[in-house]
């Protein structure tokens, strides 16, 4: 029989045993980017250097602001509805991933997340850095493109 532990987020020292981690999805915030986010699997929640999982909710018309991730991959897994990344040095590109796909963003692409349709998109989002709001660059220049 295995032991199941439940750990509520509390910062991680260095010095801390590695271990196996078990978090409730913490407290609702905003990113810099304009979009709704559940508090996950962070650094500061689990002690991870490298990787954060959170889960992502945008309601019907939710736009985030056009940026990018410096040096920091995007993967997401879309659990429920749609939304489209417009993509590219002028958003010239767009990816529309509905429930059951994946979206891969590579570093330092430009992008803007829409919410197109009538109901809420919800996307389990991940980055190659232990805190999801790091190498966020605004790019504010590109926000009028996609109206």
């Amino acid at each position: 029989m295995s032991d199941r532990v439940s750990v509520t987020p509390t910062p991680m020292t260095n010095d801390a045993m590695p271990c196996c981690r078990v978090v409730t999805a913490g407290d609702p915030y905003v990113g810099r980017q304009n979009l709704s986010y559940v508090t996950g699997l962070t650094g500061q929640t689990v002690g991870s250097r490298g990787i954060c999982m959170t889960v992502a909710a945008l309601p019907p018309g939710a736009r985030a602001k056009t940026h990018l991730h410096r040096e920091i991959e995007t993967a997401i897994y879309v659990l429920e509805g749609e939304a489209a990344t417009y993509y590219g040095d002028a958003l010239q590109h767009v990816a529309l991933a509905r429930a059951g796909e994946y979206v891969y963003i590579p570093a330092d692409l430009p992008h803007l997340v829409i919410n197109e349709s009538s109901a809420v998109c919800r996307a389990v989002v991940t980055h190659t850095a232990a805190d999801d709001q790091a190498g966020i660059e605004l790019l504010p220049h590109l926000d009028t493109i996609i109206k």
